[in-house]
This record gives C-alpha cells, sequence and structure tokens, in this order.
C-alpha cells in the first residue's frame, strides 16, 4: 500500500508528521511537549496508518497541523522572544473574545491563524539554526499545566 508523504496526524493529543526517507522507508517526527520540536520517532507509523476514526488519532491538513501545533505549543510552553510574544498576542485576543462574551471576526481568525504560521515557521527556522550548530536563540520550558 503506497503511502502520501508528507502525512499528519493528531496522535493523542500531540501533532506526528510522517515523511519518507531517501532509502524510501518511512520516518515519523512525533511533538515533544517539553522542548516545542519535532522528535524522531517511528513507533506510532503503524498506528497511524491503520487508526480507524473511533481511535485517538486523526489525519489533519498541512494547515490543520501548524494550527494544532502552534496551539499545542502555546499552551504548553513558555519562554522569551518573538515566538511567545506572538503567543501573548494570540492569547489577549481569546481573552478579549471572553471578556466581550462573542465569536471572533472573520479578520480575527484570519490573525490568529496568520501568527500561528508565522510562529510554526520561526520555529522551523530555529530548529534549522540549531542543527547547523549556532546556540539557541530563545529559552523554552514546560508550562505547569
Amino acid at each position: 500500500m503506497p503511502v502520501e508523504t508528507p502525512g499528519y496526524y493528531e496522535y493523542f493529543g500531540r501533532t506526528f508528521k510522517l515523511d519518507s526517507t531517501p532509502s524510501g522507508g518511512l520516518q515519523g517526527y512525533l511533538l515533544n511537549l517539553d522542548t516545542g520540536e519535532f522528535d524522531v520517532d517511528s513507533r506510532p507509523i503503524k498506528k497511524v496508518l491503520f487508526a480507524t476514526s473511533t481511535s485517538d488519532i486523526s489525519k489533519l491538513t498541512a494547515d490543520d497541523f501548524v494550527n494544532e501545533t502552534e496551539e499545542l505549543r502555546a499552551y504548553t510552553l513558555a519562554g522569551e522572544g518573538p515566538i511567545f510574544a506572538l503567543y501573548d498576542t494570540i492569547d489577549a485576543m481569546f481573552a478579549r473574545k471572553d471578556v466581550e462574551s462573542r465569536g471572533f471576526t472573520d479578520q480575527e481568525r484570519a490573525l490568529i491563524k496568520s501568527l500561528r504560521r508565522r510562529t510554526f515557521a520561526m520555529w522551523e527556522d530555529e530548529l534549522a539554526r540549531r542543527a547547523a550548530g549556532e546556540p539557541p536563540s530563545f529559552t523554552v520550558r514546560r508550562k505547569n499545566v
């Protein structure tokens, strides 16, 4: 059975990416809620490929994967730097909506989606710099959630 890659999933409350290896195999990457990074973890591959709709595993679109990943990072992680300032901006938008007892406007939804795409890209850039041997440009810690 051919597998389309990349594949994006929610796996027991975390995001999981399935990708092809140069040798034609499959490699999995599971979001680490302590670091915000994706750890190489191929153990979930069979489970995500053969999941049923009643399980704790669901297929995501690329956009939903980015949104879900950033929602999880913002909820579970704290730190200093521009990524966390953008998370604070999103949190303030949610707080304002709740205080005003209303839903988001289309413009607010679009802004949140745009900010989450931006923070996702910032994480990707940061992790690429670290992989190249550069020191971290920000610190991160797990929130007490």
